[in-house]
């Protein structure tokens, strides 16, 4: 088990920072525990400590936002991300994280630019269709793909999530069931590469309490956001994960 103070730093106010997210705003922000806890360990290996956590964090959600959910929409997109689980599983290790890091980061920056944009000259006003059920099942495939590199999987579905101008219930609840089901998928794989070695298991088990505190923290945070101001939060959040992976892929890259 992991016994460095400074991890523990970095590891709590992540964790606490993941459980908000997932349980009030579904926008994936949580990806930035990864590279707080790369900080003081490898990140492969936060990765692995964090798994765990996430699924207990995703019971807790699936009780608590039941049959509040897109069911038509999960049903093209977890398929997917299945798929999108398993290229990860078979290329582990052959691609650069950095480079997936950077291209992701990007993709999510360029769509809230565009969304703002369109804002800025009112393009919304002429309500152009959402991305339709190819669209989602791409996004879904790249959102299985990295949410098995480093759990970044928040930004390429919040890329087609976000224009489906959903409920923020129903919103939140089907990112809750659709990284419930990429999260469980991960355990197998992620056994299966020693990603969950007794060592690692036994920091996520002292984590564990983190999960119901940051959840609670996200469901009343949830309840006193009005949508409009919520899904301004969701695209802000969007655009400083993005930014933030943008940075650690390009870092990367040069070092």
């Amino acid at each position: 088990m992991i016994a460095d103070p400074w991890f523990y730093c970095l590891a709590i106010p992540a964790l606490l920072f993941t459980g908000v997210s997932k349980g009030g705003l579904g926008a994936g922000a949580g990806i930035l525990s990864v590279p707080l806890m790369s900080l003081a360990i490898p990140p492969t290996q936060a990765a692995g400590i964090m798994l765990p956590v996430l699924c207990v964090m995703d019971l807790i959600g699936l009780w608590s936002y039941r049959s509040r959910h897109d069911g038509a929409k999960l049903a093209f997109l977890l398929p997917a991300a299945v798929i999108g689980i398993a290229l990860g599983t078979l290329t582990f290790g052959w691609l650069s994280e950095a480079g997936i890091r950077l291209v992701i980061g990007g993709i999510a920056v360029m769509f809230v630019a565009r969304h703002w944009i369109g804002v800025l000259r009112r393009d919304h006003a002429r309500r152009r269709p959402p991305p339709g059920p190819a669209a989602g099942m791409f996004w879904s495939a790249i959102s299985g793909y990295t949410s098995f590199v480093a759990h970044a999987g928040g930004p390429p579905l919040s890329v087609y999530l976000l224009p489906q101008k959903l409920d923020k219930t129903v919103f939140v609840g089907t990112t809750v069931v659709f990284f419930a089901v990429v999260n469980a998928a991960k355990l197998g794989p992620y056994a299966w590469l020693g990603q969950l070695q007794p060592g690692n298991l036994a920091t996520s088990l002292v984590l564990l309490p983190l999960a119901p505190l940051g959840m609670a923290l996200g469901f009343w945070l949830h309840r006193r956001i009005d949508p409009v101001t919520f899904f301004r939060i969701c695209h802000g959040l969007l655009l400083v994960t993005g930014a933030k992976l943008s940075w650690d892929g390009l870092r990367g890259l040069l070092a």
